[in-house]
């Protein structure tokens, strides 16, 4: 209005300066709906220009030579009221932070540094998000963290502020204001920073604030109080790896240990011949075969088990070296006392800072064990798709579920996808197991910098062995049925069943009956006659399968 006032002292090209300014900036207020500006130290970015009013402006500009005074100042007028109105974009808002401003989507929860993020690491956007277990993970400490940073400070109205919008993220109800990738800083300080933002103007909107003002809620104050990205993040994964163990894995690996059971149960009675180096071996029962599956995934279920101990030790108070810097004398018990509360698992502080923030000799162990447990689950299916080979050309012991067509080209084949999708998840895990081990070396003096792709490939291996155990039970397991014609003839026509005659004819002379029996193409029975070393009765008395699946009596010699 000063300008106005003034106006008739200006001369026409004075006019003409004055309104080319006005208009710039008119044009400026023009912002985009559909982002808002977050700042920082750094330049602001995503400003928004509307070509079609910038060349409005640039016509009345062309036309001003022909206006009376009068005229230049009633359109410099109607120019300043124009330019004043708000005509911000309601689609995006303005976020601060360190670095400066930059416009983030006004329907999102983020703020500057997730913004920032976002921008400065397009990897994998589709496919590689961090975890959702993780940003829940990182939910509890955040709500943990309000909770008993009341004690030290914290205005309870804020705490529970902070707590309600944690919650809501524990929920999932606010997941799609997580956009950042594993990719980033190997800190994880941009998902600690994403979480912090998330929360605070959730935390603003429920407290009846703007979101992006920071007040009366600060994503660093208040939500990342007594805490550092070097502490949160690694409490966070080990919280991620212990909850999803023990809701997911583990239960998972307990059925398909238990499917494995009531099937070695149920072929208990049947006798085949077993196999050693891909040859002819000595006969076993099919259910001791299946016990062994169920041996091996039992046995998975206590390595995770025994990791379990590490694993819920957590870093948290150790801030950003491990000294506690910035926190207080029994935060860290209070936490772990906290997030145990909230997640319904048991949580210690850890026995070291240092080492927690710096290694992550937990995780590596307990990718070792999800390493172990997929090698057994890969000899398991790679044995049964082994033993449903055939139909009529191969081993042909099982009868697999038929599930869907196997070729597009061969009517009626069948084939083993089951097994197939389970050896390609355990190979899976175990190049994961790769990728953790690499990571976990690369701990560098106070911190370790592999932390996103470390939790991200425990969680990896967690869920497709989870789910994978999940579906090969379900589609599997369940309904294989023993080919009993089959079994019986190949134990029929194994040569191994010689072997129960070295007690009663030496090693020497049953190898010699083996022998000609395979080379003659006859039974052993026919052989051991031949070569005079039994009659027929005693070959039926020596040579009983049945007899063979066990250890015998001891009957002292007279």
């Amino acid at each position: 209005m000063s300008r106005l006032i003034s106006l008739s002292s200006l001369s026409k090209t004075s006019y003409t300066r004055l309104f080319l300014k006005q208009a710039t900036f008119s044009t400026m207020s023009f912002q985009n709906k559909n982002v808002r500006i977050e700042t920082d130290s750094m330049v602001s970015k995503s400003a928004c220009w509307f070509k079609h009013d910038f060349q409005l402006h640039i016509n009345r500009l062309i036309s001003l030579s022909s206006l009376s005074k009068t005229s230049y100042t009633r359109l410099f007028l109607k120019q300043a009221t124009f330019s004043t109105m708000s005509f911000q974009n309601k689609n995006v808002r303005i976020e601060t932070d360190s670095m400066g401003s930059l416009e983030v989507p006004a329907d999102k929860y983020w703020g500057c540094q997730t913004q920032r993020s976002k921008q400065n690491f397009k990897i994998a956007a589709a496919t590689d998000r961090m975890p959702e277990p993780v940003i829940s993970a990182m939910a509890v400490l955040k709500k943990a963290a309000a909770e008993v940073n009341v004690n030290f400070g914290m205005d309870p109205n804020i705490s529970t502020a902070i707590q309600q919008a944690a919650q809501d993220v524990i929920e999932g109800k606010l997941f799609d204001s997580f956009p950042l990738v594993v990719w980033q800083t190997g800190s994880g300080t941009q998902t600690n920073m994403n979480v912090n933002e998330v929360i605070a103007n959730r935390a603003i909107q429920i407290l009846g604030g703007e979101m992006g003002s920071k007040t009366p809620v600060h994503p660093n104050d208040h939500v990342n109080k007594s805490q550092s990205s070097n502490d949160t993040f690694p409490t966070a994964m080990h919280i991620a790896a212990v909850v999803q163990i023990n809701s997911k894995l583990i239960p998972s690996l307990q059925n398909f240990a238990n499917a494995l059971q009531k099937k070695s149960q149920e072929f208990d009675s049947i006798i085949k011949i077993g196999r050693t180096h891909l040859q002819d071996a000595t006969p076993l029962t099919l259910g001791q075969e299946f016990s062994g599956y169920y041996q091996m995934v039992a046995n998975s279920v206590d390595r995770l088990r025994s990791c379990i101990p590490r694993l819920s030790q957590l870093a948290i108070g150790g801030t950003a070296v491990g000294t506690g810097l910035n926190t207080y004398k029994s935060f860290d018990v209070k936490m772990a006392s906290e997030i145990s509360k909230i997640t319904g698992y048991q949580f210690t502080p850890a026995v070291n800072k240092f080492e927690a923030l710096a290694a992550h000799d937990a995780l590596v162990e307990t990718s070792g064990a999800l390493n172990t447990i997929a090698c057994s689950l890969f000899k398991i299916a790679n044995d049964i798709r082994l033993l449903g080979s055939g139909p009529r050309c191969g081993l042909g012991e099982l009868n697999l579920p038929e599930n869907e067509p196997g070729s597009s080209i061969m009517p009626g084949k069948v084939n083993p996808t089951q097994c197939e999708a389970m050896t390609m998840v355990c190979a899976q895990c175990m190049g994961n197991h790769t990728a953790v081990t690499i990571g976990g070396l690369n701990g560098h003096f106070e911190l370790n910098v592999f932390k996103p792709m470390i939790i991200y490939n425990v969680l990896h291996s967690i869920q497709l062995l989870s789910d994978a155990s999940d579906s090969f039970v379900a589609n599997c397991i369940a309904d294989i049925q023993p080919n009993i014609p089959r079994i019986t003839s190949l134990l029929n026509d194994s040569l191994m069943l010689v072997t129960a005659l070295n007690p009663y004819i030496g090693y020497d002379n049953a190898a010699k009956c083996a022998k000609l029996a395979h080379k003659e193409g006859s039974t052993l029975k026919e052989a051991a006659i031949k070569l005079g070393l039994l009659t027929s009765d005693q070959f039926d008395q020596y040579v009983k399968p049945e007899n063979m699946v066990g250890p015998a009596d001891y009957v002292p010699k007279k």
